[in-house]
């Protein structure tokens, strides 16, 4: 399925786009250091939606991403990781992902919007939903605490 560039203003611009209840972090799945969590997007519109969540504390570096089904990412920040865009320019550790017909999710910015440093998380939570358009009824909760491996 291709998302045009009108249908991507459409979403993004859909102030309905909700997440209700709290959300709680998860060790990921690969058993690395970083923590995780999906959330549904609810909107009037019926957008098939879900945010995803994942940070880092050794790192430390967070993203939080919009996922539009069967496309993949089509808003996103990150904070603590560079990214290399196609256009061969170096965007720094904070920097933004939007959808494009051109690009797709491929092409990041930089945004001045977000001043939150990674650890921070609901800072960034709060800031990235409000970019999105983006309702939270809840809390974001805190992670859990990060284990270190014990010396063999």
């Amino acid at each position: 399925m291709m998302l045009t560039d009108a249908e991507f203003q459409a979403i993004l611009n859909d102030p309905t786009k909700r997440i209700d209840g709290d959300i709680a972090w998860r060790n990921d799945e690969d058993h690395s250091p970083s923590v995780e969590f999906y959330a549904n997007v609810i909107s009037n519109a019926g957008w098939p939606l879900v945010v995803w969540g994942s940070f880092n504390p050794l790192i430390p570096a967070v993203s939080y991403v919009l996922i539009y089904k069967n496309v993949g990412r089509v808003y996103g920040m990150d904070i603590g990781k560079d990214h290399h865009n196609p256009q061969c320019d170096q965007v720094g550790e904070k920097h933004k992902h939007r959808w494009t017909e051109r690009f797709r999710d491929k092409e990041a910015y930089v945004p001045h919007d977000i001043t939150a440093p990674a650890p921070e998380l609901v800072s960034v939570w709060q800031q990235f939903c409000i970019e999105a358009r983006l309702k939270h009824n809840g809390k974001l909760l805190d992670p859990p605490p990060h284990q270190k491996e014990l010396p063999l």
